[in-house]
């Protein structure tokens, strides 16, 4: 495996997810294997759980990480080839990618999409610029379109969950918000699903279709009551327009999810990748109580990150 930016096959997909309960159960285990390795954490765009998690995972390798705000602290990167640098920009991605290859084992980037071109969103533009670039190792912290770390935990999460022997009904649900958000939760956690052959059902007011290239083999369902009855888990995220695309189509706030809508999935779990605007997209009631996996979701992103890092080193 020599990047993480994706879902790849199913067989891979299982390797990480019991490599990351290896580690769960006893974090430290590989704590010689990175010694002498470095992992630069780019970040482009804001992190809590993805900064924090990737640079315990690393540690618990052995590794040493280095975060790097590009956003913040780095210069203002160039990313279009032949460009005449004669305005805001500074430095050019081709040198600054090369020397961060020169610097770091592996690369960690996090590169938001910009919900405007969508061309340019869509092919992952910054986040390959530096794919291409850097010459090295890179995973994904959350690009334009995917988050597979994230998607890697929330599937431990749910083999941790689920009733032996019964396949879980699985339900993507929309939720309102209050300003436009990007699809890569989204896409990722669909992608991810289908991919280790989970029955999927996703939800969403009518305009609000991802890109069918992450939702072949779903059911898509417009009315949210009938996509949660039986659900075993319950994905909540808020994700703008695709077709329109960057646009706020709806904020329904019937759509938040409360203890009434599970009249019909009374043993069903809610998942949310956090950060999450209480009582916009989420309930109170929901998140403090008995059906949330929430935190259980943020712990194994430490063990995600650390299964990823562990196989790229090897």
């Amino acid at each position: 495996m020599m990047h993480f930016t994706n879902f790849e096959n199913k067989e891979i997909a299982d390797q990480l997810i019991q490599k990351a309960l290896f580690y769960k159960a006893d974090p430290r285990k590989d704590l010689s294997k990175g010694l002498g390795k470095r992992v630069g954490c780019i970040f482009l765009n804001p992190s809590l759980r993805t900064r924090a998690s990737t640079q315990i995972a690393a540690q618990n390798l052995g590794m040493e990480s280095i975060v790097l705000n590009m956003d913040k602290e780095g210069w203002a990167l160039e990313m279009q080839d032949g460009a005449v640098m004669n305005k805001g920009t500074v430095e050019h991605i081709k040198d600054a990618a090369a020397v961060l290859g020169t610097y770091f084992d592996v690369l960690a980037i996090r590169a938001f999409p910009s919900l405007s071109n969508k061309q340019e969103d869509t092919e992952d533009f910054v986040f390959n610029q530096f794919v291409k670039y850097s010459g090295k190792p890179v995973i994904s912290l959350e690009s334009a379109i995917r988050h597979p770390l994230q998607s890697l935990a929330d599937m431990i999460t749910i083999q941790e969950n689920q009733i032996a022997g019964k396949s879980p009904k699985i339900v993507l649900t929309w939720a309102p918000h209050i300003k436009a958000i990007p699809h890569a939760v989204a896409n990722s956690f669909a992608e991810w699903a289908i991919g280790c052959g989970h029955d999927l059902t996703i939800a969403h007011p009518e305009g609000y279709e991802l890109d069918v290239e992450f939702t072949k083999g779903a059911k898509i369902e417009y009315d949210q009551k009938t996509a949660l009855e039986g659900a075993d888990f319950v994905y909540v995220k808020n994700w703008s327009g695709f077709n329109e695309y960057g646009k706020i189509l709806s904020t329904d706030d019937s759509w938040m999810l409360t203890e009434k809508h599970f009249e019909f999935a009374n043993n069903a779990k809610v998942m949310h990748c956090l950060p999450v605007r209480r009582n916009v997209e989420l309930s109170d009631e929901i998140l403090d109580g008995p059906r949330s996996l929430i935190q259980q979701q943020a712990a194994n992103r430490i063990y995600a990150a650390q299964a990823v890092l562990s196989k790229i080193i090897e």
